[in-house]
């Protein structure tokens, strides 16, 4: 690894000509390296808001909520032995009943491997948190559990409940307790007060809610689950998303090495996924780019969220948006990940140019 002279112009100049050319209102990249930290912001808080952004500014996370929250849990849960990855998650959660489901285990699951469909919409078909539960529990497998790897917010919902029922403690604050609060990282929770939300960048105009959406979760299933899931609902900055990345890196690299490194590991339980447990792993056009290490993990967010963090380099790129304001039907943002991470690589280290 050799470290160049940094000058950010040729990153900080294509993400501000990708908003500018209307990928997303707005960004802030967040950069890590070796504790070193660079955040950079452009654009503004939202398509019809010009207060500009700030590297304060906090955005729904979207997926990353899975990796950044549901994920670490779970590797609690698996160092207490408080959760088996490998017995049959119905040893948890009894609820979750029907044919196949007995070869269901959490890492089958954190893998999107666990053969459940990827979603169905429980916002529409549930009038609570607890019945959209009881609906992701009564929903048949699509596939024999092993055998396809199917990305499912619903297996995700099911390890939700899984960790709740061996923690007895909602999501929500079992996370605020043991990790957010611990790593002092005040803007990274669950159901942002009404008073912090002139701070959040706006989402979508919801047509099922009928109003554009600022500091409420973008995701309607996580909506529907009262704003607390694992597979959506998280809010936070890219400060803090760094804190986040620099405390796994010191995980993988000697604090917590098998927890962190068997939960970051690529699985091969599929052939061809990339999937690790909860987190994924580099593959050929994806988010990661092409010059991230064979041990780089990391996830994206549908709003336009993304964190990839190679250990091998003491690395971590946070890259936040919200390039579903004012609607979803923006695909100009997924590139820009990509290109994103090829571009730092290139500008800190000689042997990635």
């Amino acid at each position: 690894m050799t470290l160049v002279k940094t000058d950010w112009h040729t990153v900080t100049s294509y993400l501000d000509s990708a908003v500018a050319a209307g990928a997303a209102p707005g960004a802030v990249l967040g950069v890590s390296v070796a504790g070193t930290r660079l955040l950079y912001t452009t654009g503004q808080l939202g398509a019809d808001d010009p207060q500009p952004v700030e590297s304060s500014t906090v955005y729904d996370l979207a997926s990353l909520t899975k990796v950044v929250g549901l994920t670490t849990a779970a590797m609690f849960a698996v160092e207490e032995g408080r959760l088996d990855l490998d017995v049959p998650i119905q040893r948890y959660l009894p609820a979750f009943a029907g044919t196949g489901k007995e070869h269901v285990t959490a890492r089958l699951l954190l893998a999107h491997a666990g053969g459940m469909p990827a979603w169905r919409p429980l916002h529409l078909e549930s009038g609570s948190r607890a019945g959209a539960i009881q609906l992701a529990d009564e929903t048949p497998l699509k596939s024999a559990p092993g055998t396809e790897e199917v990305y499912s917010d619903l297996g995700v919902i099911v390890l939700t409940q899984a960790l709740e029922s061996v923690y007895r403690e909602r999501l929500d604050s079992l996370l605020q307790r043991r990790v957010f609060r611990p790593l002092g990282m005040p803007s990274v929770r669950f159901l942002p007060p009404h008073e912090d939300r002139a701070g959040i960048a706006p989402t979508e105009l919801d047509p099922w809610r009928g109003r554009v959406l600022k500091g409420e979760v973008h995701d309607e299933n996580a909506a529907r689950m009262d704003g607390v899931s694992g597979h959506a609902g998280l809010f936070g900055s890219a400060r803090d998303l760094l804190t986040f990345a620099e405390w796994v890196i010191d995980g993988w690299t000697g604090g917590r090495p098998s927890a962190v490194r068997a939960f970051t590991r690529r699985q091969n339980l599929v052939p061809g996924s990339s999937r690790a447990l909860g987190w994924d792993t580099p593959s050929p056009g994806g988010s990661a780019g092409r010059m991230l290490s064979p041990n780089a993990f990391g996830h994206t967010g549908f709003t336009g969220t993304s964190l990839w963090i190679d250990p091998d380099r003491r690395l971590a790129i946070v890259l936040l948006s919200n390039r579903v304001n004012p609607t979803r039907d923006n695909p100009r943002w997924i590139a820009v990940r990509s290109a994103i991470a090829n571009l730092v690589m290139t500008t800190l280290f000689e042997d990635a140019r």
